[in-house]
């Protein structure tokens, strides 16, 4: 069953809307083991309308319009629909009724515009709307060059279009199918590497794939700045048992290739990896930073329960709050001595078991001979001796600083895993 899905309306190409609906629709789709090819957005302009429905059908088995059922004369919809159908509307008093008898339980009367509501085009049903007054429709199409589908119209009202799709449209469409399938994905998240590069990497198990009784799955690249590059796996199996086994093998395979680049899977971040590490090994840490001013801490505090393993942290952005709060000798603060002293004193003076710490030069000038970009981490753990990493970051003055506290937690986490 091949599905497309045509989103509706001249706010989501102006950007005031985001088209969260056919991201929803995709997963749905996804999950029921549905293959969605394609999505576009498309203004309230019949013509255009009318063609991404036409071309829509003519590659698909069945197509789900979002959007342009509502009582406005913007909303044309039912009438796009007629004309792929080549049939005309059709009004429907017992649909007319029911929205009348909405308004009434709201204490309203029903406004004149809204019968259009109630006009189908001939051939089609209904959808039947429990959230609001706009109906949904099942338009059977046999358009040219076509196999014969099915066109669904959802409102673009979310909790409406969520409704319809999970009590009609997944059920009717995987009946038309005949088949049952479940697909699914999972992300591996890595960091410190390029999408080229993890490409490189990456492609035997591409190319395994592609050779005969590999399983039916899919690996893609999705870069994501300051969250790293990730690894998508989607597979497509017989039920979730199957899949399941299909993604696990794929993982294991990715993980052997790009060792700890990988930092989590699927919706983990690095400080909740690293708040997880610090939780499993009872450690607490305290914090010294400099040119990130307060955004690693800010990151931790985002997890719950940080309150347990999080001592706090001191933005030593001064170099005298370096040399009388942390004990940082006087001297070159963007150094790989300064920062291992800034961690011994966060781990000091907040009582931690770890003290983390970032110095650098952010930008727009270089600082005591070091280029934009030079970043050097600090890390203290319990009595043993500090240690410091020199990084050299790319971009701006925030992509600096924004990437100097992922990769400051990405080098705790890779110590922590090697304690």
């Amino acid at each position: 069953m091949r599905c497309e899905v045509v989103a509706i309306g001249t706010e989501l190409l102006l950007g005031q809307i985001v088209d969260t609906n056919s991201s929803w629709i995709g997963e749905q789709l996804a999950a029921a083991g549905i293959d969605c090819l394609l999505q576009t957005k498309v203004g309230d302009n019949r013509a255009r309308i009318v063609q991404a429905l036409r071309d829509a059908a003519e590659r698909a088995d069945a197509v789900i319009c979002c959007g342009g059922l509502g009582p406005t004369q913007d909303d044309i919809t039912r009438e796009c629909i007629a004309d792929v159908m080549g049939t005309s509307l059709e009004a429907i008093p017992a649909m007319e009724a029911e929205i009348a008898a909405m308004f009434q339980s709201r204490g309203r009367p029903m406004p004149e515009s809204n019968r259009r509501q109630a006009e189908r085009p001939i051939g089609s049903t209904f959808i039947h709307n429990d959230r609001g007054t706009a109906p949904g429709l099942i338009c059977s199409v046999d358009v040219p060059g076509g196999t014969g589908g099915v066109i669904y119209a959802v409102p673009g009202v979310p909790h409406e279009m969520q409704a319809m799709m999970t009590r009609v449209i997944i059920p009717d469409l995987m009946a038309r199918s005949g088949e049952r399938a479940v697909i699914a994905s999972r992300v591996l998240r890595t960091w410190g590497s390029s999408e080229s590069a993890v490409a490189e990497m990456v492609a035997p198990c591409l190319d395994a794939l592609d050779l005969p009784g590999a399983p039916p799955a899919t690996i893609a690249f999705l870069a994501s700045g300051m969250e790293g590059i990730k690894v998508r796996v989607t597979a497509k199996a017989a039920n979730t048992a199957a899949v399941t086994r299909v993604l696990d093998e794929q993982e294991t395979k990715l993980r052997t290739i790009l060792g700890d680049l990988v930092f989590g899977i699927d919706a983990d971040t690095m400080e909740s990896v690293v708040a997880a590490q610090l939780v499993q090994r009872s450690f607490t840490l305290g914090l010294a930073e400099s040119l990130t001013g307060g955004l690693i801490a800010a990151r931790l505090v985002g997890v719950p329960g940080a309150s347990d393993w999080f001592r706090g942290g001191v933005v030593s952005y001064a170099s005298d709050v370096k040399f009388d709060v942390l004990g940082v000798e006087r001297g070159p603060v963007v150094s790989a001595r300064a920062a291992r002293q800034m961690a011994s004193g966060a781990r000091h003076v907040l009582g931690a078991d770890i003290g983390l710490s970032v110095t650098g030069v952010a930008g727009p000038d270089e600082q005591e001979g070091h280029p934009v970009g030079t970043v050097f981490v600090g890390l203290a753990i319990g009595q043993g001796t500090p240690e410091a990493v020199e990084l050299r970051l790319p971009g701006d003055r925030e992509r600096v600083r924004q990437y100097a506290a992922v990769s400051a937690l990405n080098i705790l986490r890779q110590r922590i895993e090697s304690l």
